[in-house]
């Protein structure tokens, strides 16, 4: 009855125009209904996608493929770290306009701080050491070394050790979780887990494809192999940015071995329901599925989901579409390439960072982290590939792709952080992911929670493996 009343009173207190529009709505829905409801039928009788095949290596292929797994070491030299140095002593310096902040990108003053510190006190021997504590590895798949790490948990009496691939995306690396990583691996409560980290192919030290049209759904039939080859015939997923639609096509690929879902990132397919929420949304959530933090996070609409989004995307325009143009500078200057990496890692974590003149980036992480994830870009080359991911994934229609028409079926856990580019309400989240059995509303962070709010994150993964392990 008070839900009826807050209804009459809310409506009878917008003016006739807002009436009109809502009542609109509610008609257009009620015509819409049938209609959505035979595609929905038509939707969940697919409960899988084809998991297909692909060869991404030089030439032709070959009859056989090693399948050996390998060990892999990161390493350095004197004469990598000496090219480092004469690059950036030669790098030429802009002034910044008067109180310009971020809002232009990176700011050149705080930049020369930056470069000043990589050039002085960052030591890069000490931090391939340092990446080296945990065991790497490559193996070949379709042509390509695939680089991972494999960590196992100390085993502790009765725990059980629940298999975990964790997937990073752009511009970030398998580096991103190196917080997370002895949380998820130390025993909670007779559960802890056996991590693997991949590279995506392209990115970092996994090789990158010789051939056009490696997307996401290659990437994901690679990993699944990978985890076939390591033995794990049921294993949980985690992944956000470019992670979190590789992991979503694993479990659409193979639902049978994907026991758990986990996302920080995930988006929704368009349709009338979403329509309906951004017009009834702010004036009644309950109608619509949304809370009061989902309208908190979402409204006002237009300025937090399409003059923001316009804002920030100017470089997905251009890795979508000539991704090597702009890549042959960042693979020539150190200095460039950190001032486009980074300048992500600040305005992702929080749009209001573009206010101020170190963009707040140590704020939440420390320029040896920040550095270290700049130096795997530039110490394998990879920035021109890993762009190119963009352009591989966007030469289509996503909307039209066999995954975005497919529902997943998997149980799935989502850990929404407040200042995630574009928040995704669970109603949303729940018309593609048809099971979600947690979703969390995370009380900080940004687009890299696993470098920025470790603790939360492993806290919210190991919950949702819990719930999943007593279904």
């Amino acid at each position: 009855m008070q839900r009826l009343q807050l209804l009459k009173d809310t409506f009878f207190g917008l003016d006739v125009a807002q009436q009109q529009l809502l009542i609109g709505c509610a008609v257009a829905a009620a015509a819409a209904g049938g209609i959505l409801t035979y595609a929905m039928q038509r939707r969940s009788k697919m409960r899988t996608i084809p998991v297909g095949e692909g060869w991404w290596g030089a030439g032709e292929k070959p009859l056989l493929e090693d399948q050996k797994i390998y060990p892999f070491t990161v390493e350095t030299s004197d004469e990598e770290i000496e090219d480092l140095y004469e690059r950036i002593d030669k790098t030429r310096f802009t002034d910044p306009l008067e109180d310009s902040g971020f809002q232009y990108g990176f700011n050149s003053t705080y930049l020369k701080k930056v470069v000043s510190y990589w050039r002085n006190t960052f030591d890069w021997k000490k931090q391939v050491a340092m990446l080296n504590k945990y065991p790497h590895f490559k193996t070949k798949i379709e042509g390509l070394d695939v680089h991972f790490i494999h960590v196992r948990p100390l085993q502790n009496g009765d725990q059980r050790a629940l298999p975990l691939m964790l997937v990073h995306g752009w511009p970030g690396s398998f580096y991103e979780f190196y917080k997370i990583l002895p949380l998820l691996t130390q025993n909670q409560n007779r559960i802890a887990f056996e991590v693997v980290i991949p590279s995506i192919p392209g990115y970092g030290f996994s090789e990158a494809p010789h051939k056009k049209g490696f997307n996401s759904l290659a990437a994901a039939r690679i990993f699944l192999t990978l985890m076939e080859r390591l033995g794990f015939s049921q294993f949980y997923l985690h992944g956000g940015d470019w992670g979190s639609l590789i992991t979503t096509n694993m479990a659409q690929m193979r639902p049978d071995c994907v026991k758990g879902l986990h996302l920080n990132m995930c988006m929704s397919n368009r349709g009338f329901k979403v329509l309906l929420s951004i017009i009834i949304g702010p004036y009644f959530p309950f109608l619509v599925g949304l809370s009061q933090e989902d309208v908190r996070r979402m409204f006002p609409f237009f300025q937090k989901n399409v003059w923001e989004i316009l804002q920030e995307s100017g470089y997905l325009h251009i890795q979508a579409t000539k991704p090597d143009t702009a890549g042959r500078g960042l693979n020539d200057s150190p200095v460039a390439l950190a001032a486009y990496i980074l300048e992500k890692f600040s305005t992702w974590t929080h749009l209001k960072n573009r206010d101020l003149e170190d963009g707040g980036l140590e704020r939440k992480f420390s320029l040896d982290d920040l550095l270290t994830n700049v130096m795997i870009y530039w110490t394998t080359g990879s920035i021109i590939s890993s762009m190119r991911f963009y352009k591989e994934n966007f030469s289509s229609n996503l909307y039209d792709r066999i995954d975005t028409r497919t529902g997943i079926f998997v149980p799935t856990g989502v850990a929404a952080f407040p200042q995630e580019l574009m928040h995704c309400p669970k109603s949303w989240a729940q018309i593609r992911y048809q099971h979600i059995v947690s979703y969390t509303f995370m009380p900080r962070g940004g687009h890299f929670p696993a470098l920025e709010e470790p603790r939360l994150l492993a806290n919210d993964v190991i919950q949702f493996a819990k719930t999943v392990e007593n279904l």
